[in-house]
């Protein structure tokens, strides 16, 4: 006697027979962020942008170019970490960092953005601000140091006048580092705990964590009105900090019309004869030695 074939069991009803992403015939799972880049590795491309950021830098002295960058974002995004890695090879003499603290009452009296213009490079300069005049579109909005309507103005003045920087012949790069609420939260939670860090840490972060989203807001009305042909807003993601700041600086260098350093061709002249100069006997204080 022939088995009787089972009946194929229907779904209960109100449930979707739903496959895995995975499984769909024709679709692909996204795909993950990239792996944590290793330590070695991440030196060595460094090492390498690095050696760019000279020869970027050789070529604004003899050139006499005009070079402005902002960088602007969340507390935690990374800025400051990134102007460092920008910095740590180059002269201080062209490459200057401008990190205003808050206005004086007398600024506060002042046109809001005369107090940058001081800043501004001349030829052969290179200036980054580590936050800049978009305080007023972001913190001050946000944290309630301005009136609306005062960021409100800000914001229609703000393409024409980096319209004139650009038309003076100013190369205007504004970047926008972005960070997830997670990865924040990570980086706050890591300056609570390691005393290397205590001092990064202000009540004004801690007031600014509970805003996320009064700073997305203020993020996307500027990002709105201040994206302009002439001086646009370049976004970098930067939850992973060394990718992020390799990322930057590679875009950055992109930005910049220099020439790679032809290889110099250098030789050491001869050192003078001692002339019969004989090492005085001086009573000196020599630092201790535990290493």
């Amino acid at each position: 006697m022939a088995k009787k074939r089972k009946k194929k069991q229907e779904p209960e009803q109100g449930t979707a027979d739903v496959q895995a992403p995975s499984a769909v015939a024709g679709q692909q799972a996204e795909p993950g962020p990239p792996a944590k880049m290793k330590r070695k590795e991440y030196e060595a491309e460094m090492t390498r942008l690095h050696g760019e950021l000279v020869a970027m830098q050789e070529w604004v002295k003899a050139s006499g170019a005009k070079i402005c960058i902002v960088f602007e974002g969340r507390d935690t995004a990374g800025k400051g970490g990134t102007i460092k890695r920008i910095t740590e090879r180059v002269s201080p003499r062209v490459f200057r960092v401008i990190a205003l603290p808050a206005p004086t009452e007398r600024e506060k009296s002042q046109m809001y953005i005369q107090r940058y213009l001081p800043h501004f490079p001349a030829a052969g300069e290179v200036v980054i601000f580590d936050r800049s005049w978009y305080n007023r579109a972001g913190v001050e909005r946000v944290m309630g140091f301005c009136k609306p309507e005062e960021t409100e103005r800000f914001l229609e003045l703000v393409p024409a006048v980096e319209k004139a920087m650009v038309d003076s012949g100013i190369l205007l790069l504004k970047y926008w580092l972005e960070v997830s609420p997670d990865e924040q939260t990570r980086r706050l939670e890591s300056r609570i705990n390691d005393p290397r860090k205590v001092w990064k840490l202000s009540g004004m972060d801690l007031k600014s964590y509970s805003r996320w989203y009064d700073y997305s807001r203020a993020r996307d009305a500027m990002l709105a009105a201040s994206d302009t042909g002439w001086a646009p807003w370049f976004i970098a993601r930067t939850d992973d900090k060394k990718r992020g700041r390799l990322n930057i600086i590679t875009h950055l260098l992109s930005q910049v019309p220099y020439q790679p350093l032809a290889p110099s061709d250098v030789t050491l002249p001869k050192r003078q004869q001692p002339g019969g100069y004989v090492e005085a006997e001086l009573s000196l204080r020599y630092i201790p030695t535990p290493f």
